[in-house]
């Protein structure tokens, strides 16, 4: 088709025209951006834990007043939960997945060099890779002997003493990849705190940070060290279960806890999976608002494509008339008003792709967000020439229908 003749219809209505060009450029820059947030969203809510989610319940308390004997308590405590009937393992952790404080630790390859390589999480706890659910890919785990209480880890580190001792870990294979790209990890030494070494006994395939901050930086950067907890206060409890006993056992395990100190407090308890869906609340809820953003702005370019389309069919009746007495065919007409919006979308379209980035450039130093992608862009692009084809379906069709002796006659 001549574009020709469209082109000049609108050079006659450069306002309005103008007007939708740039609404519907305001909605493809809103809407690629919204879709990209979107999408951003839905990754973190897809992060895979590495641990038995389904298998897992747990239970983290305080203490009323000072208890210095805490770990013989936090002992008798781990040997009550593991004769719970169905708990399969139970243990004392220093912090779980999907909470909203975080253990975090830099780790160097080298004692002389001034930046770290990467953050990760540190998880301590005896038999935790156990009792988590967490597969070890390579190496060992922790040998009995190789736990060391929480009290004599403080003491060694206050004398200085930690950086004389082999120190065992078990490092996840994100935090692998990238400080020994290629290379095999086991055996292999690394520094963290007051130039601690800590050489590499295992790799574990996938073990997630817990807090949701943290994994911005590397959701899987996660470090096991053999430490004994040596107080409930601060710590969790968690309990290894099958699925179908995950309630009874919760219960069982709270109530034998209190009947152990009375004077506990429980601060929080549940499932696993509970405690991922409720950490991933704010994620759900914003994608659902980003959702809702970019259907009303659809509805409202379409309303206003349809609104302008509907205008200018009512104002062309005459022009219409003469064509269709010319010979033009219902389909001219209306591949022709589909054809002027498709021209008016596409302009549209290239506006609000460079607005599209000049919002991202304000996410970006604002907020700190990602540079946006180059391939939402034709989604937003696709979106916005299907809106505006099927908003101007029904005007386009309603001039079509016009029959050209009523269209002459309304000179």
């Amino acid at each position: 088709m001549d574009i020709r003749p469209i082109l000049m219809t609108l050079r006659r209505h450069k306002f309005t025209a103008c007007l939708l060009i740039l609404e519907i450029a305001l909605t493809c820059a809103i809407i690629c951006n919204a879709i990209f947030l979107i999408d951003q969203r839905l990754e973190n809510m897809r992060v895979v834990s590495g641990v038995a989610e389904q298998e897992l319940v747990y239970v983290k308390t305080a203490y009323i007043g000072n208890r210095p004997d805490a770990p013989a308590r936090a002992a008798a405590d781990i040997a009550a939960l593991e004769g719970i009937s169905g708990v399969k393992a139970a243990a004392l952790i220093d912090q779980i997945p999907f909470d909203y404080g975080s253990d975090n630790a830099g780790l160097r390859l080298t004692l002389s060099q001034r930046e770290d390589s990467l953050s990760a999480a540190m998880y301590h706890g005896e038999n935790l890779l156990r009792v988590l659910g967490a597969q070890i890919v390579e190496g060992r785990d922790f040998r009995p002997e190789e736990y060391v209480p929480m009290s004599k880890v403080v003491e060694a580190l206050d004398k200085g003493e930690l950086g004389n001792q082999p120190n065992p870990a078990i490092v996840s294979r994100a935090v692998a990849d990238r400080l020994w790209p290629g290379q095999e990890a086991l055996g292999k030494q690394v520094y963290i705190g007051q130039d601690v070494p800590l050489t590499v006994v295992g790799v574990v395939g996938t073990l997630v940070r817990p807090s949701e901050m943290q994994m911005a930086k590397g959701a899987q950067y996660s470090v096991v060290l053999p430490i004994q907890e040596g107080s409930a206060e601060g710590s969790v409890y968690v309990l290894r279960t099958a699925p179908k006993d995950r309630d009874e056992v919760l219960k069982a395990a709270v109530a034998k806890l209190m009947a152990l100190d009375p004077n506990r407090i429980v601060l929080e308890k549940g499932t696993m999976e509970q405690h991922r869906r409720d950490f991933f609340q704010n994620d759900r809820a914003m994608a659902s608002i980003l959702v809702g953003v970019c259907i009303a702005m659809l509805i409202i370019t379409a309303l206003g494509i349809v609104g302008l389309a509907s205008f200018w069919v009512s104002q062309r009746n005459h022009s219409i008339g003469v064509r269709r007495a010319l010979g033009a065919t219902r389909s001219n007409i209306l591949s022709y008003f589909q054809t002027e919006n498709f021209l008016l979308t596409t302009m549209g379209i290239v506006v609000g792709m460079v607005l599209a980035y000049g919002i991202n450039l304000f996410l970006i130093v604002h907020y700190e967000l990602p540079r946006l992608p180059v391939m939402y862009l034709p989604v937003g692009a696709a979106l916005l020439w299907l809106i505006g084809q099927c908003a101007v379906l029904g005007p386009a069709m309603r001039a079509a229908a016009v029959p050209p002796v009523v269209a002459t006659r309304s000179v």
